[in-house]
C-alpha cells in the first residue's frame, strides 16, 4: 500500500479551477470506476466525490465539477460513458459531454425526454471506419420505463447529437425497460426486459429476433457492464447478486465460488455477501464486498467461478477496484488532503499471479505454456465471397493435454473451420501444435440452414477468440487470443474501367488540349439537366476534368457497347467483374439506349430504371441506384408485376448480354457507373469515365420522309422520260419539235462564233 504525494498549490491554479462551479456526485451508495478501455490512463471515479484521471490517479485531483452556466440543476451523475476521445454523463436527466482533451463543456442536443442511462462500447482494435462506429455510438434512455412507450435516443456522433431510436415491436412488449444495448459482437440491439421479477433480452434483426433470450432472475436494479473487446461478455451485479453472459445476454448464468476444486456455492448471493463495487478488462474479474472479501476469476471460454483471496481489512465506503494491467489489480481509496482542496488516491496493489501461488488456495497449474496467433488485437476485414486464414501456435505443459477452442461471437454470420496438427517440439522437447482457422461468410459455407444465418444484404461483425477449454484460474498471463472481424466493405477495392482505346491513342483528341482547360458544348436537343429525357431550352457548356477522367474511351456509334470493369484490390488486379451494374450520363444526356427490353431480357417482374429510382432518391441525390435498393427482376423477391416488356431494361452485366446503343451523333459522353449486385460487394463500388463516340454523319436537315419522296419521284419521271420521248419523236409533232432544236442550235454556233471573232 503506498500514499501519492500531491504536487503542491501552484498545480491547483494551473488546472483552471475558479469555484464558480457545481461540484459532482454518484447517485449509488456504491463506488464505480470506469476506465477507457482505450486510454488506459484515463478512468473516472463515481462515489460521493466525482474524479476524473488522465494518468491513472498518480496525481492529486480536484473534485470533478460542471460549469454552473451549464445550467445542470442538481449536479448528480446517474450514468457514465466514454465515447471515443469524450465523456458523457447524465445530470439531472440530460447528457452532458466533456471533451477532457480541450477542457470544454456541451450540452448533448436531440433529446427531447428524460433520460438516466448511457450505454456503449469502444472499439481498440484500429482506425477502420467500422471501429470507429462503434465507439462513436451511444444510447440514452430512462431506466425503469414501460418498454411499449420507453423513448430511446441513439448517437453516432459520440453523444454530441441523438436521434429518436425506433425500435421494430416495440409497441408490442412487455414489461419494463432495464436497459438498450449495441451488441457489436452479435450485430445486434438488444433491450433488456423486466418483468415480475424476470428479464430477458430481445434483439432487432435477424435471425435472433424471432425469439427472446433465457430469462433470468432479475432482484434489484442490476448495473450492467460490457467488457472491453466486442466478445459479448456482461457482467449484472448489485449489492446481492452476480452474473454472467457469453453470448451477449442470450443465456445469463450466475457466477459460483469454487475452493480448489470444490464448487462452495452456486452463486455468490448464497455466500450471503453484499458487494460494494466490481472491475473487470478483457479477460479478468475482480469482486470486492463490504466483509473486506475479495474474489478473482477469468473470464475465459467455460469459466464462470471466482476464487475467494485472504480477507484483509481492505474495504471502505469509498473504495474502488481498477486492473492496470493483466493479473494487477489496484484498490483505490480517495483520500482528502488536510491543507488544499485535492484529494490523493491511496493504492492498494494485488498481484494476482503472486497470490494463487498460495498453497490455500489449492489452484491447480496451468497446463499450457504458450498460447499465441499473430492475429492477436488486430481487425480483419471479410467482403462478399472472400476468406480470411489464421494460425495460432499451443505449446502444452509436458504430460498434459489441453483442449483449444476456437469461437466467434456471431456464428449467424461467420462460419468457421480449425484444423490441429503437431507441429514439431521446443528445444525443451515440447510438442508445438499448430491451429489452422478458415474463416468465411456463414452463407458461403453451406453448412448452414438459411434460418440461422443473417441477411447476407446486412453488414455484420464478430470476434473470433482462441482459448483452452477449462483453463485453470491460473493461467493468468495466458490470455485468449482475440481479433475483430468485419464482414463488410474491404476499404481496399476499387473498380477501374479498362481503356486500351483511346481517342487521345487514336488521334481524334489531343491529350495536350484535353488538359488545357478543355471544354466541349452539348446541343439543348441532346440532353435534359432534369435526367426526364426532355429537351433542354439552351446549350450546355462542359468543362472536362482530365486528372480525374484522362484520354476517354473511344466507340464506334454504330456498334453495341459496354465497358469492362475491373475490380482492383490494394493496387492489384483481381478480376473482370461480371455483377450486374447501371450507368448514367452525368450531364444528362439521353442520346442512347439499351440493346434489350424488359421483356428480351427475360425478366419476370418489372425492372427498375433511373426514372423509377430518381422518383424516390430523397437524400441521396443524383446516384441514388446502388446495391441497397436494387431489385432484379430476375427474382423471386420483387413482386412488381411486368406490365411494360418493352420498355429498354437498363441493367449491364449479370446474367444478360445487354449493351449501350448509342444515337447517330458524335461527341463527348461522361459515365457514372455503380455495381448494383447486393451479392457481389459489401462495398459502393463506383467511379466515372468518358466516352468520346465518333463515325456517325451528320443528320440531314430536310426530314428523311421528304427526301425519301423526292428520290423515289425522280427516279419515276426518269423511267418515263426514257420510255416516253423516243415515241413522241417519232411522231409529226415531234419532228417539227426536233427540226425547232436543230435550228436553234445551229444559230447558236453561229452567234458564238462571230462573238469570239470580235474578240
Amino acid at each position: 500500500m503506498r500514499m501519492l504525494r500531491f504536487r503542491g498549490p501552484s498545480w491547483l491554479a494551473d488546472s483552471g479551477f475558479t469555484g464558480d462551479e457545481d461540484r459532482l456526485y454518484f447517485s449509488s451508495m456504491t463506488t464505480r470506476l470506469i476506465k477507457h478501455p482505450c486510454k488506459k490512463n484515463v478512468a473516472l471515479y463515481l462515489g460521493r466525490q466525482v474524479f476524473l484521471t488522465t494518468d491513472n490517479f498518480e496525481s492529486s485531483l480536484l473534485p470533478f465539477s460542471i460549469p454552473t452556466s451549464m445550467q445542470v440543476g442538481t449536479p448528480k451523475v446517474t450514468s457514465a460513458h466514454f465515447a471515443g476521445p469524450v465523456l458523457l454523463l447524465v445530470l439531472n436527466q440530460k447528457v452532458y459531454i466533456y471533451d477532457y482533451e480541450v477542457n470544454s463543456w456541451n450540452a448533448s442536443v436531440g433529446i427531447k425526454h428524460p433520460v438516466s442511462h448511457l450505454s456503449g462500447d469502444n472499439c481498440c482494435y484500429s482506425e477502420h471506419p467500422s471501429c470507429m462506429d462503434i465507439s462513436n455510438s451511444v444510447f440514452a434512455y430512462l431506466h425503469g420505463d414501460q418498454v411499449s412507450e420507453a423513448n430511446i435516443y441513439f448517437s453516432d456522433s459520440c453523444g454530441y447529437t441523438f436521434q429518436k431510436f425506433a425500435y421494430e415491436r416495440q409497441a408490442e412488449l412487455a414489461g419494463s425497460l432495464g436497459g438498450v444495448f449495441y451488441f457489436h459482437s452479435l450485430s445486434q440491439v438488444g433491450l433488456l426486459l423486466i418483468d415480475q421479477g424476470k428479464a430477458m433480452f430481445c434483439y432487432s434483426h435477424h435471425p435472433v429476433n424471432h425469439s427472446f433470450g433465457l430469462p433470468f432472475d432479475y432482484n434489484g436494479t442490476l448495473d450492467i457492464l460490457i467488457t472491453p473487446g466486442q466478445k459479448g461478455i456482461l457482467i449484472f451485479w448489485f449489492e446481492k447478486s452476480l452474473l454472467v453472459s457469453w453470448n451477449a445476454g442470450q443465456l445469463v448464468d450466475p457466477v459460483e465460488v469454487k475452493e480448489g476444486r470444490q464448487i462452495v456455492y452456486s452463486s455468490l448471493s448464497e455466500a450471503k455477501v453484499t458487494i460494494h463495487t466490481v472491475a473487470a478488462n478483457e479477460n479478468e474479474l475482480a469482486v470486492l464486498t463490504q466483509e473486506n472479501h475479495l474474489y478473482y476469476g477469468n473470464l475465459g471460454v467455460l469459466s464462470r467461478s471466482l476464487v475467494k483471496f485472504a480477507d484483509q481489512n481492505i474495504w471502505s465506503q469509498e473504495a474502488a477496484l481498477m486492473f492496470t494491467n493483466v493479473g494487477m489489480l489496484e484498490i483505490l481509496t480517495p483520500l482528502p488532503d488536510s491543507v488544499f482542496l485535492a484529494f490523493d488516491f491511496q493504492k492498494c496493489p494485488v498481484n494476482i499471479q503472486a497470490i494463487l501461488m498460495d498453497p490455500k488456495l489449492q489452484v491447480d497449474v496451468c497446463k499450457v505454456e504458450l498460447l499465441q496467433g499473430e492475429f492477436e488485437n488486430k481487425m480483419y476485414t471479410i467482403d462478399m465471397n472472400s476468406a480470411l486464414e489464421l494460425t495460432a501456435l499451443m505449446i502444452p505443459r509436458p504430460g498434459m493435454s489441453p483442449v483449444p477452442l476456437v469461437m466467434v461471437s456471431n456464428p449467424h454470420s461467420l462460419g468457421l473451420q480449425a484444423v490441429i496438427y503437431e507441429d514439431g517440439y521446443t528445444y525443451d522437447g515440447n510438442t508445438k501444435h499448430r491451429l489452422n482457422i478458415s474463416l468465411m461468410q456463414q452463407h458461403h459455407w453451406g453448412r448452414a440452414d438459411p434460418n440461422f444465418t443473417s441477411s447476407i444484404r446486412r453488414p455484420t461483425m464478430s470476434t473470433i477468440t482462441v482459448d483452452i477449454a477449462n483453463k485453470e484460474i491460473s493461467c493468468v498471463d495466458l490470455k485468449p487470443l482475440t481479433a475483430l472481424v468485419s464482414v463488410g466493405c474491404d476499404l481496399e477495392k476499387k473498380i477501374v474501367i479498362q481503356n486500351e482505346i483511346t481517342a487521345c491513342y487514336n488521334g481524334i483528341l489531343d491529350p495536350v488540349a484535353l488538359q488545357d482547360n478543355y471544354s466541349y458544348v452539348i446541343e439543348r436537343d441532346a440532353y435534359d439537366p432534369n435526367f426526364w429525357g426532355q429537351k433542354a431550352t439552351r446549350d450546355l457548356v462542359v468543362h472536362y476534368h482530365y486528372e480525374q477522367l484522362g484520354c476517354p474511351h473511344l466507340v464506334y456509334y454504330d456498334t453495341p457497347w459496354k465497358p469492362v470493369v475491373e475490380l482492383w484490390r490494394g493496387g492489384k488486379f483481381k478480376e473482370v467483374v461480371e455483377a450486374e451494374y447501371v450507368l448514367l450520363e452525368v450531364n444528362g444526356l439521353f442520346t442512347y439506349t439499351y440493346s434489350l427490353t424488359a421483356g428480351t431480357a427475360f425478366c419476370t417482374a418489372q425492372p427498375q430504371n433511373w426514372t423509377t429510382i430518381l422518383e424516390h432518391a430523397g437524400d441521396k441525390g443524383l446516384f441514388a441506384w446502388d446495391r441497397e435498393n436494387y431489385v432484379s427482376c430476375h427474382t423471386d423477391d420483387n413482386k412488381a408485376p411486368l406490365r411494360w416488356p418493352d420498355v429498354p431494361y437498363q441493367i449491364l452485366g449479370g446474367p444478360t448480354d445487354n449493351k449501350v446503343v448509342f444515337d447517330q451523333r458524335n461527341g463527348m459522353y461522361i459515365f457514372f457507373l455503380s455495381i448494383v449486385d447486393p451479392h457481389y460487394s459489401y462495398c459502393r463500388l463506383e467511379t466515372s469515365f468518358s466516352v468520346y463516340v465518333y463515325g456517325a454523319f451528320p443528320m440531314s436537315v430536310i426530314p428523311q420522309e421528304s427526301t425519301v419522296f423526292l428520290l423515289t419521284g425522280a427516279i419515276l419521271l426518269t423511267v418515263w422520260l426514257a420510255y416516253i420521248l423516243p415515241k413522241l419523236l417519232s411522231t409529226e409533232k415531234g419532228l417539227r419539235l426536233k427540226g425547232f432544236w436543230v435550228r436553234l442550235y445551229g444559230r447558236c454556233r453561229q452567234s458564238c462564233a462571230c462573238w469570239q471573232g470580235r474578240r
